[in-house]
């Protein structure tokens, strides 16, 4: 038997769980005072919370099935994350083309006006008409099919980042964040968990936990029977597919697109060359191992685009392509589209407590992990403050200035760095970009660029604070510039990503 298992660690709680909701609670909960570990079998942000649309949105679609309450309190959160993360979160316009066949112009305005209104809107233009057959936005589209429309304002994020920069806040803060470190069964007592783990050198060890928060998103089933308990609820999994395809426009606004099938399609700016389509809503079986873009769900996306896009998007023009698994709360929906995105938080408080977690959006995240710390500290007897809608994440704080601001006194204190890169390397380290540097005067001083414009100092740098172990770490997940490489290119990186960390 291992001898690691006979001095088992002790903490207050014990996180599965690696994605948005998970590093979210351990942020929250070790803020509280509680001391915290989270595990995650993969790389932080690997699976559902690097998959996504890439938005912080009310969700104007879940109107129609009158979920005000999720619709306000993501509405609301805009306006956090603009606030605590300025750097990886900022404002987009959208332009949604009229179909008078799909959804008359009375209701499209109401709806607009109620997302308008139902949250406070400090920082964002509201909603208005547009004559798009005047208007550079009506461009791209077909015309005189689609020549209004109407517009309004959500926000861009980072996924991934928006992960890791609340995992490194948390461990700033003295969590314990242990990528690559699988979750393999607990035993229940009155007042604490006795849980196995499994690092990445194989080693099995003991963890005393007294209470566990199971996060682990499309796995929360698999987790739960890991501690010998059951839940009440089900999780049906739906595969969000997208596709990225060269720029199909100039202009930084996005576009939602009222598709046939009465779903939204999303048409996004994304990495100044590209754009991002997205998304499917399609029944996920797990037996078909790690997901990915049918043909058929590309297919689907490129038509829906084609239908009132000037130019018509093909299969031959996608670039990449990505694939998530939600884990949704099943409400009992036969629709796919129509299961809420909405959370449901399972307490049980039978011995030592077990909070599970079913569903969410990567919007929400930061009001699911206050509210399960919340219960958590209940549980424990010791509930504690909330304090994350205040606090900024790593790179978030520009001094009270805007972005733009923050962007030219950088530029002004580094001309070496040309603009491209310094836009990159603000969208990626914020005000951290100091540190970064670290005094560096030029590209060879940071090591010289290792492809994509990564240099090694920035690579050392995430190895150090990011739990970067691997090539795919920062191409694809702390950065997306593997998607501005050739094969050939990402494949030499992976040779001086070797011999550096050699």
């Amino acid at each position: 038997m291992n001898t690691s298992l006979n001095r088992p660690d002790s903490v207050d709680l014990l996180v599965i769980g690696g994605g948005v909701n998970g590093v979210g609670i351990a942020r929250d909960a070790v803020g509280r005072g509680f001391s915290v570990m989270l595990v995650e079998r993969g790389d932080i942000a690997e699976a559902t919370s690097s998959s996504s649309s890439k938005l912080i949105h009310g969700g104007i679609r879940y109107l129609e099935t009158y979920e005000f309450r999720l619709v306000r309190e993501a509405l609301a959160e805009r306006e956090v994350m603009l606030s605590i993360a300025p750097h990886i979160v900022w404002p987009m316009r959208f332009v949604l083309p009229h179909r008078p066949e799909m959804r008359p112009r009375w209701m499209i305005r109401a709806g607009l006006f109620l997302y308008d209104h139902l949250a406070s809107r400090k920082s964002l233009p509201g909603s208005e008409a547009l004559d798009l057959d005047r208007l550079p936005q009506g461009e791209p589209l077909r015309q005189p099919q689609f020549a209004r429309g109407f517009a309004y304002s959500d926000c861009w994020v980072e996924d991934s980042r928006l992960v890791l920069l609340n995992a490194r806040d948390a461990a700033n803060r003295g969590a314990t964040i242990l990528p690559r470190t699988e979750f393999l069964r607990a035993e229940r007592g009155a007042e604490a968990w006795t849980a196995t783990i499994r690092g990445p050198d194989g080693q099995e060890r003991a963890v005393r936990a007294r209470a566990i928060a199971n996060a682990a998103g499309p796995w929360v089933m698999g987790a739960q029977n890991a501690t010998g308990t059951a839940l009440e609820g089900r999780v049906r999994l739906v595969r969000g597919s997208h596709i990225v395809v060269p720029a199909l426009y100039r202009g930084d606004q996005a576009y939602i697109l009222q598709n046939d099938d009465r779903r939204v399609v999303f048409v996004i700016p994304y990495e100044q060359d590209y754009s991002l389509i997205g998304t499917t809503d399609v029944p996920h079986d797990p037996a078909q191992g790690k997901p990915h873009c049918t043909p058929e769900e590309a297919a689907y996306l490129c038509e829906a685009v084609s239908r009132q896009f000037r130019n018509p998007v093909s299969p031959s023009q996608i670039a990449w392509t990505y694939s998530g698994v939600r884990p949704l709360h099943d409400d009992g929906s036969d629709n796919p589209s129509s299961v809420t995105r909405d959370y449901t938080l399972a307490m049980d408080t039978k011995g030592a407590p077990l909070l599970s977690v079913l569903g969410g959006k990567i919007t929400t995240y930061r009001r699911l992990a206050e509210d399960a710390a919340r219960q958590i500290g209940r549980a424990l007897g010791r509930q504690g403050t909330d304090w994350t809608a205040r606090a900024v994440l790593p790179g978030g704080d520009f001094g009270g200035m805007s972005r733009a601001a923050f962007t030219e006194s950088m530029a002004s204190a580094h001309p070496w760095l040309e603009r491209p890169l310094l836009d990159r390397l603000i969208r990626t380290h914020g005000s951290e970009l100091e540190r970064v540097i670290d005094g560096a005067t030029s590209i060879e001083a940071m090591g010289g660029d290792l492809g994509g414009g990564i240099t090694a100092r920035e690579l050392e740098w995430m190895r150090a604070r990011e739990w970067v172990v691997a090539p795919e770490d920062v191409l694809w997940r702390r950065t997306k510039r593997g998607l501005h490489m050739s094969h050939e290119a990402r494949e030499a990186f992976a040779a001086r990503f070797e011999r550096v960390a050699a």
